[in-house]
């Protein structure tokens, strides 16, 4: 299989090219020229697997240049209870009849970029050698709070690789700006960027892009890689655990197989929820993919106008991972909506980075109502939300999770459809304690960010986890601010390029 540019269509490379390069030379993102099936049969065949073999299933049908060994050497050394507290890698709470949390928040960051960072930098280093590459790989990230520290734990000492991360400085949790600022590893980096998470991203696309970067890289024997959703190695593994889920669900017999699953994705980038589009299209049985939004909520107003505009005010919300303007992966559906028309992509994303408003046509605006539904809510809404789960389920969830709850149940409200449905559970509730204890506990307060985590412990007898516990006494190693046009000039001071 050979994937393509969204921005040309005429460019093909294999996958060891496309996740060792992390975004095409033009800008585009890369997407595979054509979907593999799945069929039923093959869902129950793997249902019997473990989270590892299952992945590796899923793999062999996008990753056809890597070999059946080199698939089992990524999926095993990433998938297992060194990485994950839990055996199934992703856990399946169910809250209410028919209602199903999936828990992607096991791993070492304790939130769901996990479920890729924790394979990408053996797909990237895999890809590497099958390209008989000999530079130095640097990885640049730009983060809304969770992929930042999930890549650095992921890429911490790997050798022949450099990474550094980029985040808002005023726009993540106090506990995501603990987990990044005392990261360990030799060949890390983290620094705060003065302004939104969209600064972050276009100021690592810049980097990407640029000329003169590019060529000071090739002098000194490096090159850039990605481990943002941009990258296809970071958004395949998202597909497994959709097809993870309802295999598990099938053979719990929570579901038959066959049978419709809805799936609730809180998302900013567009990445999570498009993964369980590309599983749909495999052939996985899934009905309403619902895109839940905070008050950030262009791409809520995309799915129900067609207009996408990012011109708009910029709301910091307690739910930070989702505070996000430029939805990066959103381009990847329309170039399948358009039937692969790179020239309709490079227009409407041109106008995008020029105007920040773009509008697709009646006929896309059609097709992207048919998979999907969308609603946003406030924060308000997002700890009524958490504080009704608790109160009903005695089930604590975290401030993204909350949102996609409010937006199911006024889908529900709206639609009348009962169809089973899975909520993708995106973090961990300590990682955002402050905002679950203002739901669950508004009377209790404490300036300490680990007496929060202790009272969250104490109502919900949830187990803190050990890698944040750790945190507690951990110094901090990165704690410096940038304009953002100066990240270029920092990238090339972390390299030692002059």
């Amino acid at each position: 299989m050979f994937y393509k540019s969204t921005r040309n269509s005429n460019l093909k490379v294999d996958s060891a090219q496309a996740i060792s390069q992390g975004i095409s030379e033009d800008g585009g993102l890369f997407v595979p020229e054509s979907i593999p099936s799945l069929t039923l049969d093959e869902v129950k065949q793997i249902s019997e697997l473990s989270y590892s073999e299952r992945a590796a299933y899923v793999f062999s049908k996008f990753l056809t240049d890597f070999t059946d060994a080199e698939i089992r050497y990524c999926t095993d050394n990433a998938y297992n209870t060194k990485n994950f507290e839990s055996e199934n890698i992703a856990e399946i709470a169910h809250l209410f009849d028919g209602t199903y949390m999936l828990e992607l928040w096991h791993g070492p960051t304790c939130a769901f970029k996990d479920m890729a960072l924790q394979i990408l930098p053996y797909f990237l280093t895999t890809s590497a050698k099958k390209l008989n590459i000999d530079k130095k790989i640097v990885i640049l990230v730009a983060t809304s709070g969770d992929t930042g520290k999930a890549a650095l734990e992921g890429f911490k000492d790997v050798e022949g690789t450099q990474i550094m991360v980029f985040y808002p400085e005023n726009g993540v949790s106090s506990m995501q700006k603990r987990q990044m600022t005392t990261q360990e590893g030799e060949n890390v980096g983290v620094c705060a960027v003065k302004g939104n998470f969209d600064d972050c991203q276009s100021g690592v696309k810049t980097i990407f892009t640029d000329e003169k970067v590019k060529k000071a890289l090739e002098e000194n024997s490096l090159m850039f890689s990605s481990a943002n959703s941009i990258n296809w190695g970071r958004l395949v593994p998202q597909v497994v655990y959709y097809i993870s889920a309802y295999a598990s669900l099938a053979a719990d017999g929570q579901i038959s197989l066959g049978d419709k699953l809805n799936v609730v994705v809180p998302t900013g980038n567009f990445g999570n929820i498009l993964a369980a589009y590309y599983a749909k299209r495999m052939g996985l049985p899934l009905g309403k993919l619902i895109c839940a939004s905070n008050i950030n909520n262009v791409l809520t107003d995309f799915i129900n106008t067609g207009v996408y505009d990012r011109n708009r005010k910029f709301y910091a919300t307690c739910s930070p991972s989702m505070d996000i303007l430029i939805s990066s992966n959103l381009e990847r559906l329309l170039y399948m909506l358009t039937g692969d028309n790179d020239a309709q992509i490079r227009e409407w994303f041109g106008a995008l980075a020029k105007d920040g408003k773009y509008e697709v046509t009646d006929d896309i605006k059609s097709k992207i109502k048919e998979d999907f539904y969308a609603g946003f809510c406030d924060d308000e809404a997002t700890k009524a939300a958490i504080k009704s789960v608790y109160e009903k389920y005695s089930y604590v969830c975290d401030t993204h999770t909350a949102v996609a709850v409010k937006v199911y149940e006024d889908y529900r409200r709206e639609t009348g459809d009962t169809t089973r449905t899975l909520i993708a559970s995106t973090a961990s509730p300590y990682k955002f304690s402050a905002s679950v204890l203002e739901a669950i506990a508004p009377d209790f307060s404490a300036e300490d960010e680990y007496a929060l985590v202790d009272k969250i412990n104490e109502l919900s007898g949830i187990m803190i986890p050990e890698s944040l516990a750790s945190l507690k006494n951990k110094p901090v190693r990165f704690s410096g601010s940038i304009d953002r046009n100066d990240m270029s000039d920092y990238v090339m001071e972390q390299l030692n390029i002059k």
